[in-house]
């Protein structure tokens, strides 16, 4: 008997294919393989909000790494530890709420780095010095 089944692709029991790099994109069958899920469960996810993938022109769904990394999130919260949708949406949610914050908090020691370093330099008193941590709390040093 012929190894090769009927309208079977020669792909199908294939290696995993390659992560795309950042500037290219996959279709959804590719990726659905890859992920070991239905094409259909890409759909729901997208139509949830929990996706965004890209569209060509021709409005076929194009995943850039971006989105195929964000889809290994979900399914590792569904598969590995039984989050149902609504919670990998406020989970996914609150992880982007994280990710802001810290970029202000960044911008935020920065200045306060810049407001001290020119409070040093014009200030030359040694009894007291605002020191900031790299990664720490701010401490007023009195001397």
């Amino acid at each position: 008997m012929d190894s090769r089944r009927k309208g079977a692709r020669p792909d199908a029991a294939g290696p995993e294919p390659a992560p795309a790099p950042r500037d290219t994109y996959v279709f959804i069958g590719v990726v659905a393989r890859r992920f070991g899920v239905h094409p259909q469960t890409l759909r729901l996810y997208e139509r949830e909000g929990l996706i965004r993938p890209a569209r060509s022109s021709g409005n076929t769904r194009l995943y850039d790494l971006e989105t195929v990394e964000r889809l290994e999130i979900i399914l590792t919260l569904t598969r590995e530890l039984g989050v149902n949708l609504a919670g990998v949406e406020v989970i996914l949610e609150l992880k982007s709420r994280l990710k802001r914050m810290e970029g202000e908090v960044g911008r935020l020691m920065d200045s306060i780095r810049a407001v001290a370093a020119e409070h040093a330099s014009r200030s030359g008193e040694a009894s007291k010095a605002l020191t900031v941590r790299p990664r720490g709390a701010i401490v007023l040093r009195t001397r």
